[in-house]
């Protein structure tokens, strides 16, 4: 997949909203995780405060999207610590459950129900897993279908809306468990270019209500504009991490540099 430096939409981003907490969302220490004999994540260390956007970048196959999916448990790890809002990752399943309760996931594919209309995909979770009556539920759903502004296409089923539509719907789905922290594992790389942006505003508009957010992406324009700090992983580690514009315009690891100049082309 391209990568792509994404020209930054139209509209002014408003930065002054968009503080960071001194308090901790999420903890990661020594963090390691392996795939047989294959060590994916090394050593990672990394502590993400309430209310910071971080961009997560680098080549194929460094562990970006393991160490997202570790956090809320989607992946296993071997060693390590991770700790989501005072609550310790273990392999009790009510830490796991109250974990994922506060923490949204938006992928790659949209992983929509077919069969359900729109509406009907935003309010099954909260209506099964949070046991909210079914009209609180849809005006919840119908809240943040507006917020990603296809209220209109509530009635609808997946197969008739655009891939770009159906992302929209699919962060709409996980904004209706009331999350404090949403993780995107490259939300825009199935998605046709021209789709891509409304996506990315989306994603933006939550940045500036002060979503915690940690997203994996290409977009690199996303992480200039919305980014505290940008992550650039190899081979399983964290090589390098700064604010945005010392990240791109004065890299300090060699492997950041090559990476930059391959994918901005420069």
């Amino acid at each position: 997949m391209a990568m792509t430096d994404t020209a930054a939409p139209a509209a002014e981003i408003d930065r002054s909203n968009m503080r960071v907490s001194d308090e901790v969302a999420i903890s990661i220490e020594n963090l390691n995780k392996w795939y047989g004999e294959f060590h994916v994540l090394r050593d990672i260390d990394l502590k993400v405060m309430r209310g910071e956007r971080i961009v997560v970048c680098g080549p194929s196959g460094s562990g970006k999207s393991t160490l997202i999916r570790c956090i809320n448990a989607l992946e296993e790890h071997q060693q390590g610590r991770i700790e989501v809002d005072g609550t310790v990752l273990s392999s009790d399943l009510k830490n796991i459950d109250k974990i994922r309760s506060e923490v949204g996931m938006c992928f790659q594919h949209f992983n929509l129900f077919p069969h359900l209309t729109i509406l009907e995909n935003c309010t099954l979770a909260p209506i099964w897993v949070r046991k909210t009556p079914r009209r609180e539920a849809e005006e919840t759903a119908m809240h943040f279908l507006e917020k990603v502004k296809i209220p209109e296409q509530a009635d609808k089923y997946p197969g008739q809306l655009s891939g770009g539509q159906q992302q929209r719907v699919a962060i709409a789905r996980s904004l209706c468990m009331r999350p404090r922290i949403m993780l995107f594992d490259e939300p825009t790389s199935a998605l046709d270019p021209e789709m891509i942006k409304e996506v990315l505003d989306t994603m933006i508009e939550l940045a500036q209500d002060g979503m915690t957010m940690i997203c994996v992406t290409h977009e690199m324009g996303f992480a200039r504009q919305v980014a505290n700090r940008v992550i650039f992983m190899d081979q399983g580690q964290i090589v390098e991490q700064n604010e945005p514009e010392a990240f791109f315009t004065d890299p300090q690891n060699d492997r950041t540099k090559l990476f930059l100049s391959q994918i901005l082309g420069h």
